[in-house]
Parts: C-alpha cells; sequence; structure tokens
C-alpha cells in the first residue's frame, strides 16, 4: 500500500552547499567532483542517477580506523548498470585487526600491492560526480570517505545521501505504530540491510563485501520507492 504524500520538508540546501565548496576548494578533484552538483531537491527521483556506495572498514570510528575495500554501482530507479560497477580492494594506513579480518574477509595478503585510497580517488570522485550518492547508514560511508580525504587532501568531501537505512527506520523505528509496538513490549523491526531486503521479497545474497552490498542496497531502494513512495517523489523527501 502507497503511503499519502507528505507535506514537503525544507530541503538542507545541498546544491547551494555544492556550489560554494566549489568555488572554495583549493585540490582540483575535489573542486570538479563539487561543480559537477547535485539533483534539484524538487527533481522526482525516478529522473535522478544515482550511485550506489558501500565500503568495508577496520572498524566503526573514523578518526581511528580505515577503509580497506569500496563497491560502486551505479542506477536509476527503472536500471541498475552493473557493468558499470566499480570495486577497489585498499591498503590502510594502519594494520589489519585479527577481529576486522574475521568481519570482512579481506586479509594481510590481499591489502600486500593493493593501492592506497589517493591512487584511486579519481576514479572513485568521477563515478559519483553528478551522481545522488545511496548508501545504507551515513554514519560510516559519509564520514569515513570525509576523514580519508581530508587527510590526504587537506580538505573534506561531503554530499547528500539517500540512506535505505533511514528510510526503513521512518516505518519501523519513528511512526506512531513502532512507536505503539515498543510501548506494549514488541521488540522494533530490523532495520539492518539483509533484514531489510527481507520484507520487500528481495533476494539474499552473502553479505560485508562492498560491492554485493553496494548492489543490495541499490536494490533496496528501488524497493522502497516502488513500495511506499512513488517515481514522482522528489528527491529533497528523501536525502540527508
Amino acid at each position: 500500500m502507497r503511503l499519502p504524500r507528505r507535506r514537503r520538508v525544507p530541503a538542507p540546501g545541498w546544491p547551494e552547499y555544492l556550489a560554494k565548496r566549489a568555488e572554495l576548494a583549493r585540490d582540483p578533484l575535489l573542486a570538479r567532483c563539487f561543480a559537477a552538483g547535485t539533483p534539484a531537491p524538487d527533481m522526482p527521483i525516478a529522473e535522478v542517477p544515482m550511485v550506489a556506495l558501500d565500503m568495508e572498514t577496520t572498524g566503526l570510528d573514523e578518526r581511528r580506523h580505515a577503509i580497506v575495500s569500496i563497491g560502486l554501482v551505479p542506477f536509476t530507479l527503472g536500471r541498475i548498470r552493473l557493468s558499470e560497477r566499480r570495486y577497489w580492494v585498499l591498503r590502510p594506513p594502519r594494520p589489519l585487526s585479527a577481529k576486522s579480518v574475521t568481519f570482512h574477509h579481506i586479509t594481510h595478503s590481499d591489502i600486500v600491492g593493493a593501492p592506497d585510497l589517493d591512487e584511486i580517488l579519481e576514479e572513485l570522485l568521477e563515478a559519483i560526480a553528478g551522481r545522488l550518492v545511496v548508501v545504507h547508514y551515513r554514519h560510516i560511508e559519509r564520514p569515513f570517505l570525509d576523514a580519508a580525504v581530508k587527510a590526504r587532501r587537506g580538505e573534506g568531501l561531503m554530499f547528500p545521501v539517500i540512506d535505505t537505512m533511514s528510510l526503513e527506520a521512518r516505518r519501523h523505528r519513528q511512526s506512531l505504530l513502532a512507536r505503539f509496538k515498543r510501548w506494549i513490549g514488541r521488540p522494533p523491526a530490523s532495520i539492518r540491510l539483509y533484514d531489510s531486503r527481507e520484507r520487500y521479497g528481495l533476494p539474499v545474497y552473502s553479505g560485508h563485501h562492498a560491492l554485493v552490498d553496494a548492489l543490495a542496497t541499490a536494490e533496496l531502494l528501488q524497493a522502497q520507492v516502488a513500495t511506499h513512495f512513488g517515481p514522482e517523489t522528489p528527491v529533497g523527501e528523501l536525502w540527508s
């Protein structure tokens, strides 16, 4: 069942922010990425070029941990462009811990000879420039990438994202029905990527691989929009 159209919320000013960053950026790669801009907040989601982004990291704190792999899958609401996918295993500036290896299965031998993030940064920025980035849990991908770029280029990288976890939280954690269920003692619904996909009947994939999880995120957003929103939904109602 499709929800009734909600009242528009004020856009967070992302087009203006990116235009200002393009004007002030000292690094030419970052300036070019910012200058590509982002869709206007009133653009229908069906018209928006997007790219799903996922990372594997050595931990959850961008100040102490590092990125070890990145997966990108360009897509639109109607088509996933797997032929244009990107995947990198990266050499982190800090040694891998046994715990992180167990989690993402990227080993010491995998990172021998792997590039530093700075070596693939131009290709990465070209892949996301002008596209709206889609992630599942923006508090990992965006701050980790911002911190890593800032450490290498002296300037950070912030951009709007659609967070599929946040869209699930709106329904299953923040709605009146979800709050009532918690009040009567029912446990909250999981909004993890693969539990969220199960609610929409999407296939089961192996987790904790950046490229596979990027694909899973793209498919999840397509299902969320088809079920709860619509192709005409302004992108400003979805991004963060």
